[in-house]
């Protein structure tokens, strides 16, 4: 299982969405064990600078991009599926 690093912001409406999926995703028991690093981009702006993107939410795994900006339910699961 990969740990995944998720870019949002509080004020965020997309990211709102996109951990309110991820909420609902984590009660399916395979979900419930990935590890999710979120990162405050307007807390944390000297890590937020080593990645490349512009909007959030942002989704790496293994260092590596796999989503950026808005996401649908379906989307969301994409990148937890990738992260088994």
């Amino acid at each position: 299982m990969k740990k995944i690093k998720m870019f949002m912001f509080d004020e965020c409406p997309y990211c709102r969405k996109a951990l309110g999926f991820l909420d609902e995703l984590k009660k399916d028991e395979k979900y419930n064990e990935i590890e999710i690093e979120k990162i405050n981009e307007k807390k944390h702006p000297e890590v937020a600078e080593q990645y490349d993107y512009y909007y959030v939410p942002t989704f790496y795994i293994d260092e590596v991009k796999v989503h950026e900006g808005a996401a649908s339910f379906e989307q969301i699961k994409e990148v937890l599926d990738k992260a088994l």
